[in-house]
């Protein structure tokens, strides 16, 4: 059994307890945010403290926070203090080498449109400009800005912001829906490390709209299993109930084992428990919940 680290903040120094603390809360979604200054500067800055957390009315919220090293406060946080508003923007991976090109420490007479060469466009509301490539975008209003534990030397803040008007790309929507595919987002993980929502890093996980039976009420000898997964298992115990027996449904259910490539044709008498085994390990991998219940209630149970 593999041993755990234990580690106390405070008892370490603040860059490591900052980078694993971004290492193990990750992938974390990325907002690059667009702000005005008071006097009419642009700034554009990416920040991986980010998400969003209600949505009638909708508001997310971000964490600019004050640099530990230096004490030096965020452009984006000032500008929003002062002015109440911001777009944000997402970041797909087109996207990626240029917002990290703008997160650079540029002072406060930059503009990161420039730098980045990222392309600012209107907004209908808020006075910040929108980001042209990104496929998302969001404008925003300040609600609350909230200090984290000043008194005890913390430089991280809550900025909850409301979202007062949202710009999405036509081309990322598939019936109506947006399609993750599309969007190609990234997010942020530790150290240098991002990732990307692309491919086969996308997949579904069936919700039950019902409340599932559970691990409690598995057979024992699947719960007690070493070759079903916990994945497997959970497939398994977020059935609505546990189907009756039916002898007529015994025969076909064997005969359908047959026709899956991955079982052959060894399965056409009465398996035993290892088999059973195998068999449930294969539907479950494939989603045939029901097949498996099936061959389960009939033969195992």
């Amino acid at each position: 059994m593999s041993e755990f680290r234990e580690i106390t903040p405070g008892d370490i120094p603040h860059r490591d307890m900052h980078q694993l603390l971004l290492s193990g809360v990750a992938p974390r979604p990325i907002a690059l945010v667009s702000t005005l200054s008071k006097d009419g500067i642009p700034n554009l800055a990416p920040y991986s403290f980010f998400n969003a957390y209600a949505s009638n009315p909708p508001i997310v919220a971000i964490g600019p926070a004050i640099a530990a090293a230096t004490g030096k406060v965020k452009d984006t946080y000032t500008n929003i203090v002062e002015t109440g508003e911001c777009t944000i923007n997402a970041v797909t991976f087109a996207m990626t080498e240029q917002i990290s090109l703008a997160s650079c420490d540029f002072s406060p007479e930059v503009d990161e449109f420039v730098k980045s060469g990222l392309n600012p466009i209107e907004s209908k509301i808020v006075r910040p400009a929108r980001v042209k490539e990104s496929p998302f975008q969001m404008e925003c209003k300040l609600i609350q800005s909230i200090p984290l534990m000043r008194e005890r030397g913390g430089n991280g803040n809550i900025m909850l912001l409301e979202v007062v008007k949202v710009h999405i790309n036509e081309a990322m929507f598939i019936n109506d829906r947006l399609d993750p595919q599309a969007l190609d987002l990234v997010a942020r993980m530790g150290y240098d490390y991002y990732c990307r929502a692309h491919g086969d890093g996308i997949f579904e996980v069936f919700k039950p709209k019902w409340n599932g039976i559970g691990f409690d009420a598995l057979p024992i000898f699947i719960r007690e299993s070493n070759l079903l997964t916990g994945a497997q298992l959970a497939k398994l115990a977020g059935v609505k109930e546990i189907p009756e027996k039916n002898e007529d449904l015994k025969a076909l259910a064997l005969i359908e084992c047959s026709k899956i490539p991955e079982l052959g044709k060894i399965y056409k008498i009465q398996p035993n428990i290892h088999q059973l085994e195998h068999i449930v390990s294969v539907l479950t991998d494939t989603d045939r919940i029901d097949l498996a219940w099936r061959l389960l209630v009939e033969f195992g149970m």
